[in-house]
């Protein structure tokens, strides 16, 4: 094959087209840069907004609870200020019904015992009704009541026989001293039995009305002259009776009123709103306990049952400048105590707190409040119940 050279004219097309292919891809290069630029621009942008978004929303552990709900649960929210509070002696204790109001229905006659009607503690009695009757006609000794009427009626003949015989100077003065004398005695013996044989015995009454705490007998028991049948309680005063530690000695003497809650109830009692006063405090402790009882008299409203036991708040000196919560904006959680800050209207924040004294209705807050915080007083329980409930969305305020 003969080798043939290129023409100039054919070298500089060649050299044309070489140049348009490169002007081409630098063209489609730089356009290809450009939109990526844009397009980065468009993600910083879309970014951006995302970020401004994102600012939006509360921070991680925020509580969402709406108002509407807050209200409907009962959420309460109170600015935590610094007041006086005072020092307390926390201790147990026991209710007791006042001796002034109790009253013990005796025996008045021996005999057996047959219970007029259906009586259960508790069960309201009026002054005059009979709750028993006494009877000893089947006794080895016989009816002692009827022996009482019998020894009276023979007394009160005897009496008025010889009244005018006195007068008309036919027995002395010292023989009529002596009938009168055996005349009252048995007067006193038979109005002692409390009134008429019924037929099933002597009736005995109850001489108070009130509430019967105990009945100490049982339908065909036999009691002697004198026995204790039944206590009736007005049930109008109480005692709440302390049992403070000795180590609380010296403190005694500033005891200035008292708080207590009973068992069965998670109310809290202040004995200044029942018209309680200290009645008297112990001034040394048993050889079988090392505790002082400390005594207070109040009025029972109705609600607190005798013989109760309650947990007791002694209440002793001031002290100011002391920030304290209603106990019942308080959570515990495995020893851990907890309040709820309210960040916004929106939104709860979870703050642990280390307490202080408590009288049981407030309780003092030594640590992890400030004062000033919004803080859930009442229906904590609900926020807490918010913060473990899935159920709630995330809210931010983008709408």
């Amino acid at each position: 094959m003969r080798k043939t050279d290129k023409s100039p004219n054919q070298f500089f097309h060649l050299m044309a087209a070489v140049s348009l292919s490169l002007l081409l891809a630098m063209t489609y290069s730089c356009h290809g840069a450009h939109e990526g630029h844009a397009h980065e621009h468009e993600g910083e942008e879309m970014h951006d907004e995302h970020d401004e978004e994102h600012d939006h929303e509360h921070a991680p552990g925020t509580i969402i609870l709406e108002p509407e709900k807050a209200k409907a649960a009962g959420v309460e929210v109170s600015i935590v200020e610094r007041g006086t509070f005072h020092d307390v002696i926390q201790t147990s204790g026991s209710i007791t019904a006042a001796s002034c109001d109790e009253t013990v229905i005796v025996a008045t006659v021996p005999g057996i015992v047959s219970i007029a009607q259906h009586v259960s503690e508790g069960m309201a009695i009026s002054k005059g009704t009979t709750i028993y009757y006494l009877s000893s006609d089947k006794l080895k000794d016989g009816d002692q009541a009827k022996r009482i009427k019998v020894a009276y009626l023979a007394a009160k003949r005897e009496y008025e026989r010889a009244k005018p015989l006195v007068e008309d100077r036919i027995i002395t003065e010292k023989e009529f001293s002596v009938i009168r004398t055996d005349y009252e005695n048995a007067k006193l013996a038979y109005e002692a039995i409390s009134g008429e044989d019924t037929g099933r015995g002597i009736a005995v009454k109850a001489p108070v009305s009130g509430y019967m705490k105990e009945c100490k007998v049982k339908d065909g028991d036999y009691v002697e002259m004198g026995a204790p049948l039944m206590v009736i309680t007005k049930n109008q005063h109480l005692y709440l009776r302390a049992e403070v530690p000795v180590r609380y000695y010296s403190q005694l003497s500033s005891i200035r009123s008292a708080k207590f809650k009973t068992q069965y109830s998670g109310d809290i009692f202040n004995i200044e709103d029942m018209h309680g006063q200290l009645m008297s405090s112990g001034k040394s402790a048993t050889s079988t306990s090392s505790y002082v009882p400390v005594t207070f008299q109040l009025d029972n409203k109705g609600n607190i049952v005798p013989g109760a036991y309650a947990e007791v708040f002694l209440i002793t000196g001031e002290r100011q400048n002391i920030l304290c919560l209603p106990t019942m904006a308080l959570t515990e959680e495995q020893g851990v105590y907890y309040v709820y800050i309210q960040e916004d209207e929106h939104s709860y924040r979870k703050q642990e707190v280390h307490l202080g004294a408590t009288d049981g209705e407030f309780t003092e807050i030594t640590e992890g409040l400030n004062g000033g915080e919004r803080v859930v007083t009442k229906g904590a329980i609900n926020v807490k119940l918010a913060a473990a409930s899935n159920a709630i969305p995330a809210h931010t305020h983008n709408h």
